[in-house]
């Protein structure tokens, strides 16, 4: 069963300022009267007196021009703010890549699988920044539960604009020793997962001409891995996916790209040994992991920033050098 709860945080933006602030005079009884700078006009109307009188230095004036500059920018920023969703987005890259999203102005729909908990600090955190974020914990590999993802960013915010394809599994071992399950979980959520995902958003953002989709590969699909055979193949097939639907929809003002991480810092790479953590980090130029934040920083590149507005169809990698 898919499920999905709100933490939204919206802030109205008053321009005017309420109605105690506001005055009126009819408009039949005076006229327009042109002031020089710090001069006061009266002119008299049957016993009612109209002054036009300069209220502020020029400097004051500015001051409430920004004022209501920003508090306009402030809410055109509020209704066009764009919609993302991002699938795994409890932990790893998928919460980085939630947070920078939401740090950058967008609403962002957190999916998770099972960790509801860490799903809903994120969502909280986004909220820290000014931000809105709803959860919603269902399983990309089902066809119903990606659709009741997309339902919910649609209730809650009429439109989706940006989709993140990070959900993604591990089931490592020898081909010779890989059972059928091993191989068609991984397929499932890491593949399957993306295609049903992306087909959902599409026709969204197909209606309004316009979207983003980015979807996390990695340099395994590439290269290959001992061990992976099940995980090199997904991801390979994401790339793939990712150059197919760039092409489809690129008429549509579609821009689809694929991240291709190499060795993460994360909780697995946290508990390899010394002599497992030399050898990798001895196939890496760089000589360290990537940071979840540095893989999200080049996905709100592709997602936000109007720069990436003429890249669709390519893979980046960001692996410190291990591929070239």
């Amino acid at each position: 069963m898919a499920a999905a709860s709100g933490v939204v945080s919206f802030k109205p933006v008053s321009i005017f300022g309420d109605s105690s602030d506001r005055k009126f005079l009819p408009a039949q009884q005076c006229s327009p009267i042109s002031v020089p700078i710090g001069s006061i006009q009266t002119r008299s109307y049957g016993g009612l007196q109209c002054r036009s009188r300069r209220l502020f230095a020029s400097s004051g004036v500015r001051a409430q021009v920004a004022i209501v500059e920003q508090a306009s920018f402030e809410a055109a920023q509020e209704v066009e703010a764009p919609v993302a969703i991002v699938t795994g987005a409890s932990r790893g890259i998928g919460k980085a890549v939630a947070l920078a999203l939401g740090k950058a102005g967008c609403k962002v729909l957190v999916n998770y699988a099972r960790s509801s908990n860490e799903a809903e600090e994120v969502a909280k955190e986004i909220e820290s920044y000014g931000g809105q974020a709803i959860t919603f914990g269902g399983d990309v590999s089902k066809e119903a539960d990606v659709e009741a993802m997309i339902k919910t960013a649609l209730d809650a915010w009429g439109t989706i604009d940006i989709l993140v394809n990070n959900a993604g599994i591990t089931r490592d071992t020898l081909l010779m020793r890989m059972k059928k399950s091993q191989w068609q979980e991984v397929i499932d959520l890491n593949l399957t997962g993306v295609f049903l995902c992306t087909q959902a958003a599409a026709k969204i953002m197909m209606k309004k001409r316009k979207g983003k989709i980015i979807n996390i590969a990695s340099v395994v699909g590439l290269v290959g891995n001992v061990g992976q055979a099940n995980y090199s193949a997904a991801k390979a097939g994401v790339i793939g996916l990712t150059k197919t639907v760039a092409r489809e929809y690129a008429s549509r003002n579609i821009n689809v790209n694929a991240v291709a991480p190499g060795f993460i810092a994360s909780d697995m790479t946290s508990k390899l040994g010394e002599d497992i953590e030399k050898k990798i980090l001895a196939t890496i130029p760089l000589g360290r992991y990537g940071q979840p934040e540095e893989v999200a920083g080049l996905v709100e590149f592709l997602a936000v920033n109007p720069a990436s507005n003429y890249i669709t169809g390519q893979v980046f990698t960001i692996d410190g050098g291990m591929v070239m």
